[in-house]
């Protein structure tokens, strides 16, 4: 039963794949009525406008009989679960439909993460195909419970998604079951895949493999990493290696370092989270494959196109593979909504000065990024020289260790404090490469890890320095004081 407490949580989480806000009734809720029914269900949320602020409103009789007609008109006819009144803003359930694809007089509609799209006609045969077997993320398992779930994880996700929702074992029930990933403390695979402890244990499949490549060919290999981990660690730790891999340059503005790398960062990102997001986790014996080679990047997941889109219609609309995945990806805002992500790849490719990346699809889906035959190490050195120009005339220093060092000095007068030794050295080091770790701090400074992690906690504390990201895959960054 859902109740003013479930109806906060839902309003603070914002709308998403099972949610849909709005500040009136109107007859056209048939339109979301229907979406729900075509895709996991959901809840209508009357009085609630789009920026998630309760303006309120009242469920008369007339209001109520009339919302049953027009799901009663719905085709096939759609039960809803209930209409109520909770607090100020009236709550319809709508229950999952068994016999989709469902239409209304508007036509046929489908949620697509946040929003209720339009179904063409292609996507309504799709859904039929799609109907006479339960898609992979949906499937409850009966060897997952919530004691599976790692409350660690699930925190990870609030971060990622900036929602401020203080999460518990008491609660952790009622927030996964929001999520469409729980139903009576059982946990379907898309909750496995986010949050699961041991993922390995029940998807022993679902990994990805990063490598590269000396050449343009996959015969001589020099730096691998397999990731066994949950979706969103898998995401991360793909883009890490591909910054490991990449060649970059680097502007100072101000206290900040930017880097720019050879091939866009949001393009590699974009195509990372949608071979994470799409891919058919039903074919075993395969992966999510990352590889860098000397001329490329390739991305690849198994699975190919999703049912009900030809190739003559890629990049011109959406059909989502594993819509609860999705809807948790695009939550932590790393998936574009109305399946914008191809033309976005085009776009950045195409504003960087390089080739168009090239899709292919067949039993895998693999797209190919070119890199940037500029970055030659002629013109990295002249770019890292102008950079470091800029920087030695503000301070008077050229070389790499005496810029960070005078950096640093210029740091602590301006804080109006004497930074320690090893204070001073860690942001020397940070100042040089901001993806250094713990350990690496440790071998080059000469000291404990133990009190390196004391050492970056002070300047933390001093609000110099804020950790980016997880501790696998995140970075460094010296805040501009």
């Amino acid at each position: 039963m859902i109740d003013a407490g479930n109806v906060n949580i839902l309003i603070k989480e914002g709308e998403g794949l099972t949610v849909e806000c709005k500040e009136r009734y109107t007859s056209k809720i048939d339109r979301d009525i229907v979406a729900f029914a075509n895709s996991k269900g959901g809840l209508l949320l009357l009085g609630v406008d789009d920026s998630g602020r309760v303006v309120g409103e009242k469920l008369t009789n007339k209001m109520k009989a009339e919302i049953n007609t027009i799901a009663r008109n719905c085709d096939p006819s759609i039960h809803l679960k209930n209409i109520r009144q909770v607090g100020e803003i009236v709550v319809i359930e709508v229950p999952e439909g068994d016999e989709k694809p469902y239409s209304s007089s508007s036509g046929y509609f489908r949620r697509l993460d946040a929003v209720t799209q339009k179904m063409t006609q292609r996507e309504v045969r799709a859904i039929f195909r799609e109907t006479e077997d339960i898609s992979f993320e949906d499937i409850f398992r009966r060897d997952l419970s919530l004691n599976d779930i790692s409350l660690k994880k699930v925190k990870s996700f609030l971060r990622e998604a900036n929602m401020s929702y203080h999460i518990s074992k008491a609660n952790l029930s009622s927030f996964l079951t929001s999520l469409s990933i729980c139903k009576k403390d059982k946990i379907n695979n898309a909750g496995a895949l986010m949050f699961a402890s041991k993922l390995g244990r029940f998807i022993p499949h679902a990994e990805s493999i990063f490598a590269a490549f000396k050449g343009t060919g996959k015969t001589n290999i020099y730096d691998r990493y397999d990731v066994k981990d949950d979706l969103l660690i898998q995401f991360n730790e793909a883009v890490a290696f591909l910054k490991k891999h990449l060649n970059v340059r680097s502007e100072i503005r101000g206290f900040d370092r930017f880097d720019i790398y050879e091939i866009p960062l949001d393009a590699l990102r974009e195509a990372v989270v949608n071979a994470i997001v799409h891919r058919n986790y039903t074919i075993k014996g395969t992966s999510v494959y990352v590889r860098v080679f000397d001329d490329r990047v390739e991305i690849e997941n198994p699975g190919g196109l999703a049912d009900g889109i030809a190739k003559r219609d890629f990049g011109k609309s959406s059909v989502r593979r594993n819509p609860i995945i999705a809807d948790l990806f695009h939550r932590m805002g790393k998936v574009e909504r109305m399946g914008t992500g191809i033309e976005r790849m085009r776009e950045l490719m195409r504003d960087a000065g390089l080739k168009e990346p090239v899709f292919e699809m067949d039993a895998f889906f693999r797209v190919t990024f070119y890199r940037d035959p500029r970055y030659s190490l002629k013109a990295d050195k002249e770019t890292g020289e102008k950079s470091t120009e800029k920087v030695r005339r503000r301070y008077g220093e050229s070389t790499e260790k005496g810029l960070a060092e005078s950096w640093v000095k210029k740091l602590g007068e301006k804080l109006g404090e004497k930074l320690g030794e090893n204070e001073k050295g860690i942001l020397e080091l940070i100042a040089k490469n901001r993806f250094i770790t713990i350990p690496e701090l440790s071998t080059m400074l000469g000291i404990s890890t133990t009190s390196v992690e004391n050492n970056l906690a002070k300047l933390k504390v001093k609000k110099i320095l804020k950790r980016i990201g997880p501790d696998k895959g995140g970075h460094w960054e010296i805040v501009d004081v």
